[in-house]
C-alpha cells in the first residue's frame, strides 16, 4: 500500500479525480466535493505529475478523458465502488436490530420452518429473517449474523459448531420404493430412475460418489431428473419421479411422515457435517446470541 500512495500522491487525488472524470467538469466536481474548482485543477495536476502521463484533454470549458484516463477511471470507479459496499454492510451489520440467517433453500423449507412456531412463541420479540441464497456468504462483509454451511468444521475467519453429521442415503415416493421390487442391493439403484442435484456454486456429493463409497465404480447411467437446488429434488422425489439423496438430517421427519421411503440401510457417512457459523471478528448481537443457541440445543435433542 505505501508504494501506491508514492505513485499517487495522496489519496484526495483520486476522489478528486474520480468526481471529475465522472461528472466530466472539474466545475461539477469541486461543487460535488465542496472545494474551489482551481482546487480541483491543482489535485488532477498533481496526480498527472505523480504518473508522469495526462489524464484528461482539456479544452475550453469542456475536459475529456485520455486513454490512460479511461483506463485509470474504470479502475478507480469499481474500487470505490467495492469500498462502498463493504463500508454499507459493516454499517448495516452493526446497527442491525434483526437477526438474518443464511441458509439453503432445502434446510430452510424442511429444518427450520418446521421449529420456526415454537421458537417465535418463546421469543416474540426477536425479529428472525430467513435468507435462501445458493452460495456461501462472506460473514464479515455482508449483514448476516448467521449461516449454515457444509463441510469439515475449518473456516478461519469463522466460528462454528456441529448441527448434523453428513449422513446420506436412497429415499423415493413410498411407492416409487414398493414397484422396486428388484432392489435387492445397492447396485440395483442403477437400473433405477435417479434424481440428480448439481448445484451450480455449492459443492456437493454426487451418486457417483455415492456408488464409489460402497465400491461400486460403475457410472450411473446419464438419463433421470436434473435439479439445482435440494428443495426441489426432495419435491421430485416425493412426487414419485425417482430416488433422490437422503440427507437423514433433512428426510427423517418426512420418512417418518411416511411423505417417503429410505434405504437407511445403505447410509453413507462422508465424515463431513452441517455447521452453524458466525464471524470471528464481528461479535453477535444479543438477539443472534439466542437464535443460536436455539438452534444448537433444537439440534442437540435430536443427535
Amino acid at each position: 500500500m505505501q508504494s501506491v500512495w508514492s505513485l499517487l500522491s495522496s489519496p484526495r487525488h483520486l476522489v478528486v479525480f474520480e468526481a471529475a472524470a465522472r461528472r466530466g467538469s472539474f466545475t461539477l466536481a469541486a461543487k460535488e466535493l465542496n472545494v474551489q474548482q482551481p482546487s480541483v485543477s491543482a489535485s488532477i495536476k498533481q496526480l498527472e505529475t505523480s504518473l508522469g502521463v495526462q489524464l484528461f484533454t482539456r479544452r475550453h470549458r469542456n475536459i475529456s478523458l485520455t486513454h490512460a484516463g479511461e483506463r485509470l477511471f474504470a479502475d478507480v470507479a469499481r474500487a470505490f465502488e467495492m469500498l462502498e459496499q463493504s463500508a454499507t454492510s459493516l454499517r448495516q451489520r452493526v446497527s442491525l436490530d434483526h437477526v438474518t440467517l443464511s441458509a439453503s433453500s432445502a434446510f430452510n423449507n424442511y429444518w427450520l420452518l418446521p421449529r420456526i412456531r415454537s421458537f417465535q412463541q418463546s421469543h416474540p420479540d426477536i425479529d428472525l429473517r430467513l435468507q435462501s441464497s445458493d452460495r456461501e456468504p462472506d460473514l464479515n462483509v455482508e449483514p448476516i449474523s448467521l449461516a449454515i454451511r457444509l463441510g469439515n468444521g475449518q473456516w478461519p475467519d469463522c466460528d462454528c459448531a456441529l448441527i448434523a453429521s453428513e449422513v446420506i442415503y436412497p429415499v423415493a415416493a413410498p411407492r416409487v420404493m414398493a414397484a422396486a421390487v428388484h432392489l435387492r442391493n445397492i447396485t440395483g439403484l442403477l437400473h433405477q430412475r435417479l434424481i440428480h442435484l448439481e448445484e451450480p456454486i455449492r459443492e456437493r456429493p454426487s451418486w457417483q460418489e455415492w456408488f464409489k463409497a460402497f465400491s461400486i465404480t460403475e457410472t450411473p447411467p446419464p438419463s433421470g431428473l436434473r435439479l439445482n437446488d435440494y428443495a426441489l429434488v426432495l419435491q421430485a422425489a416425493m412426487a414419485g419421479e425417482g430416488f433422490a439423496f437422503g440427507w437423514h438430517h433433512l428426510v427423517d421427519p418426512l420418512v417418518k411422515q411416511g411423505m417417503l421411503a429410505a434405504r437407511t440401510e445403505w447410509a453413507w457417512t462422508t465424515g463431513r457435517g452441517f455447521y452453524l457459523v458466525w464471524s470471528k471478528s464481528i461479535p453477535l448481537i444479543p438477539q443472534a446470541e439466542v437464535v443460536k443457541e436455539w438452534i444448537l440445543t433444537s439440534s442437540n435433542l435430536e443427535k
